[in-house]
Formats: structure tokens, C-alpha cells, sequence
């Protein structure tokens, strides 16, 4: 997914709000306010790049005459010691948005990092890797879009993106078939069309999903059998359903749960769990203004 500057302001400026930037005291007290310095953002551990709109957004935001000078790409890779990015100007302004800046870096480029990890271990079989909406309050274009740098591929955005029926709908609909004949009435009745799709827990509400004529079947933990088993179902049926494997999927086990041959595997721990990349930003030159 695309990034839009709104959204990225947005986040930028609930998190130097958060953070108090106008009245950073240990740096306005501590650091010559005529001070012009260059700083380098830098990678402390191999990994994927993601959050450099962020990191442009947070200085334009502090001060709108600091430089920041991409060295890489969201999406490359990156090794230990390799620099991010240059930014040069005000050393009070640079100071004041280093913490926010990586935070920013370090989160995305962490998601980014763990997507790529589960892309390499699915290979080259046919299977899209699926986020989820597990995602930081507030943070989930962003999280989304470091997905996407890391070659994951972006499920549901929101509530509105497209019917998901899960265990708790079924309950209270009264099973599968009930509450799929109610989401289509809906649809009917507020003239609007949209993909659905079902989790199932068992072999029996896979058959009757694939009988529902869904858009997607989401087999939630299930083992690599009884996926296998519902793959040939659905192969054998004719039917079109798209097949979405979830729950607990591990790096250790997603090569697995590819081969049974579902279309896509959904991962919460990406955007839910994710580990911070490694990053540092330091300042490496500076001289007074006359």
C-alpha cells in the first residue's frame, strides 16, 4: 500500500505531541541554538528498510530547514553499519527529532525486516503472505505499508474493506450458512456489493462455506492435513473460494502450511509483535554559524 502525506503527518504530529517537542529543555538548555550540524541515520543489523516518509515528515514538521538526504530506499535491504539516510541543519532541531524519527524507522523497518523473513521462507511457491489488523492503535497505514515494503501483501484495512464472519459472527448468526444468507441481504438491501469471507475452525464448516459460494475461506488453526484435505475440496468442487491458512503461524512452520497449497497465509506477529531494527542516529560533523 501507498502511503499518502496525510496520513504520515498525522501520526508524526500525535507522536512529537507525545513527545513534548516544543519544549524540549534538555536540548534548547544544552546545545548552542547557532549550531549547525550532519547527523547520519544508520543501520546497526541486517535488514529491511521501512519509514523514511516518516522520517522526512518528522524534520519538515520540527523545522522545515533541515535536509534529510535518503542513502536508501523503503523496501532495500540493509546491512550492519550501512547509512539510512543524511540530515543536516539545526542541531537543537535534529536533537529534538532524533527519538521520534527512530522511532518511527526502527518499528517499520522491524515489520518490514520480519515480512521479508516470512516471504524468503514461503520461496517461490504461489502463496501471498497476509497482514492482519493486529496493528499499533492509530499506527495501522503505517504498519501496513512497512508490510508492504518487506513483500507482504495488505488484507483488510478496516471494518468497511470487506465482510470478515468470524467465530463470534457465526455464533450469534446462528452458523455459516445463516449468517452469510443475512450479510447478502444486507448487501442487497444498502445496494452495496463486497467480497465475503468465512473462518472456519472445522472440516464441516469448510464444506459449508464452500457450499456458501464465499469469496474466501480464512482455515483457522488447523493443522497441515486438514488443510490439504480442504484444498482438495475445494479443487475437486470447482469451486473459486480463495483459501486463507491463520493462527500461529511461525517462520518454523509457514513453509509447511504453504505446501498444502492455500492461496495466502495471514500473520498477526508481523504488525503485532514485531521486533525494532537495530538503528542509530549520530552526529557526525558539525561547525558554528558566524
Amino acid at each position: 500500500m501507498q502511503l499518502t502525506r496525510a496520513t504520515v503527518r498525522t501520526a508524526v504530529l500525535a507522536a512529537l505531541a507525545e513527545d513534548q517537542s516544543a519544549d524540549d529543555v534538555t536540548t534548547r538548555w544544552s546545545v548552542p541554538a547557532a549550531l549547525q550540524v550532519e547527523a547520519t541515520m544508520i543501520a546497526k543489523q541486517p535488514g529491511r528498510v521501512a519509514g523514511l516518509p516518516a522520517l522526512r515528515e518528522v524534520y519538515a514538521t520540527i523545522d522545515p530547514t533541515v535536509t534529510v538526504r535518503p542513502a536508501v530506499a523503503d523496501g532495500d535491504p540493509v546491512l550492519p553499519g550501512q547509512p539510512l539516510a543524511w540530515i543536516s541543519g539545526a542541531a537543537q532541531s535534529i536533537i529534538t527529532g532524533e527519538r521520534v524519527a527512530l522511532n518511527f524507522v526502527q518499528r517499520m523497518s522491524g515489520i518490514a525486516t520480519l515480512t521479508a523473513a516470512f516471504v524468503a521462507a514461503i520461496g517461490a511457491r504461489p502463496v501471498r503472505l497476509l497482514d492482519t489488523r493486529k496493528t499499533a492503535p492509530g499506527l495501522r497505514a503505517m504498519d501496513k505499508y512497512a508490510v508492504s515494503c518487506g513483500g507482504g501483501t495488505n488484507h483488510r484495512l478496516d471494518l468497511a474493506a470487506m465482510v470478515l464472519l468470524k467465530e463470534n459472527h457465526l455464533a450469534a448468526a446462528g452458523g455459516v450458512p445463516a449468517a452469510v444468507r443475512r450479510v447478502r441481504d444486507g448487501m442487497t438491501g444498502e445496494g452495496r456489493g463486497m467480497a465475503i469471507e468465512v473462518e472456519v475452525t472445522t472440516a464441516e464448516e469448510a464444506r459449508e462455506a464452500l457450499d456458501c459460494q464465499v469469496e474466501w475461506l480464512l482455515l483457522d488453526n488447523m493443522s497441515a492435513e486438514e488443510m490439504a484435505t480442504i484444498v482438495e475440496w475445494r479443487n475437486t468442487s470447482g469451486s473459486t473460494s480463495q483459501l486463507e491458512a491463520s493462527g500461529t503461524v511461525t517462520l518454523d512452520t509457514v513453509a509447511e502450511v504453504a505446501a498444502t497449497g492455500v492461496d495466502a497465509v495471514s500473520v498477526g506477529a508481523l504488525t503485532h509483535s514485531p521486533t525494532a531494527l537495530d538503528i542509530s542516529l549520530l552526529v557526525t560533523r558539525d561547525h558554528e554559524l558566524n
